[in-house]
């Protein structure tokens, strides 16, 4: 991991970019830390991260404030990383049957999410390997965001990440069904009960489908953008509640 950019927010909070074997990436660290801190993976669309930027840096910041890390990555295919053939036409695809009003094929979604799922989580694992080899992070971790497969995918196969807050999307391969029941980590989903571009149907399934004995479904009303800000808080709480560490002494 190289730093390639320090700056010292407003708020305090650390912010430097970083590149992992040819990878962008954001560490946002808060402040003013006394010992090591939890830290929490920041997913997002494939829109790049430049794009996204304003949406995580607010997210990091709320991180900060509660005494975590945050870190994101940028996903193959997006932003400044090369093109990748195979799913800039599988987003052809999509684009092609939204707008025609057709129903999204279980093949161009196929074509879309599993590439994409399959070359992201290792390189999600390799930057928690170097992030956790930062004296100032110290665990344990947790992840939040979308793509929701790529989060199934970390849950099941990464022991490090100890709790999750999924943002749910219908453009799930069925496949990834399967490894939802896999997932035992507590998670926390928000679902917007009248987003355009989700299919209700297929989130609540979804959900159904996770195999955590502590899983809570947070859904509502409003479209993709009309997220409320109480939601944010509630996801907060949940990752304060698995994060932070008990003070010594404190009861258990």
């Amino acid at each position: 991991m190289r730093f390639t950019t320090e700056q010292r927010l407003d708020d305090g909070v650390l912010e430097r970019e970083f590149t992992l074997d040819g990878i962008p990436g954001i560490l946002w660290t808060p402040g003013s830390a006394a010992a090591p801190v939890p830290l929490i993976l920041l997913g997002h669309p494939p829109l790049g991260l430049r794009k996204m930027y304003p949406r995580l840096v607010a997210r990091a910041r709320h991180a900060a404030a509660d005494g975590f890390a945050a870190a994101t990555i940028e996903l193959p295919g997006s932003g400044d990383r090369p093109r990748w053939g195979a799913v800039e036409q599988a987003r052809v695809d999509l684009r092609r049957a939204v707008e025609a009003g057709e129903p999204v094929s279980a093949e161009i979604i196929d074509a879309l999410v599993l590439p994409l799922v399959d070359k992201a989580v290792p390189e999600w694992q390799a930057a928690l390997d170097a992030l956790l080899s930062l004296p100032e992070i110290g665990g344990p971790v947790g992840y939040s965001g979308g793509v929701i497969s790529v989060g199934i995918r970390l849950a099941v196969v990464e022991p490090r990440i100890v709790a999750a807050g999924f943002f749910a999307g219908s453009l799930v391969p069925r496949t990834m069904f399967e490894e939802a029941r896999q997932v035992t980590i507590p998670l926390h989903v928000l679902l917007q009960w009248d987003d355009e571009g989700n299919d209700r149907q297929a989130a609540l399934d979804l959900f159904d489908a996770f195999g955590s004995r502590e899983k809570t479904l947070h859904a509502n009303m409003g479209g993709h953008t009309g997220v409320p800000q109480f939601a944010g808080e509630d996801a907060a709480r949940f990752f304060a509640r698995h994060l932070r560490r008990p003070r010594a002494g404190a009861d258990l």
